[in-house]
């Protein structure tokens, strides 16, 4: 005696259509990662601080990011992994928190920002998230 599970082609017919339907939905999403148009530029970080909002505005080049935060500049170099993912470590680190280089990977580009992953390198268990907005 065989049992079947599909009974018949009405039910297999909505079968394949489901996984196929499926299938497909999965496959178009695709985050747009224009990644190489944040290469170069001035940008804007905002986050929000113990409830207080903060800006951070930098410059960044193929090789340096020069940041203004609350009225200090701070400068680091960049070394690109990929398209997508970087490596930013302080010039003149002023203790050994400021050391530790900063892994940071854009996750999805939009025409004027970007979403991206940042942590220090070796400690991706407090990766955190952030946007950045291109202003030039």
């Amino acid at each position: 005696m065989k049992i079947s599970l599909l009974r018949n082609t009405a039910d297999k017919f909505s079968f394949i259509s489901i996984i196929f339907f499926s299938v497909f939905l999965v496959s178009c999403y695709n985050a747009e990662r224009n990644c190489t148009d944040f290469h170069y530029g001035e940008f804007e970080f905002k986050t929000n601080v113990d409830g207080v909002k903060k800006i951070s505005k930098f410059k960044r080049t193929n090789d340096f990011e020069i940041e203004v935060f609350e009225n200090k500049t701070d400068s680091a170099k960049i070394k690109w992994i990929s398209d997508c993912e970087f490596i930013l470590t302080k010039i003149n680190p002023l203790n050994n928190q400021e050391k530790k280089p900063i892994s940071i990977k854009i996750i999805s580009t939009d025409k004027n920002s970007y979403t991206f992953e940042y942590h220090l390198v070796g400690n991706k268990k407090n990766t955190q998230r952030g946007i950045v907005s291109k202003v030039n």
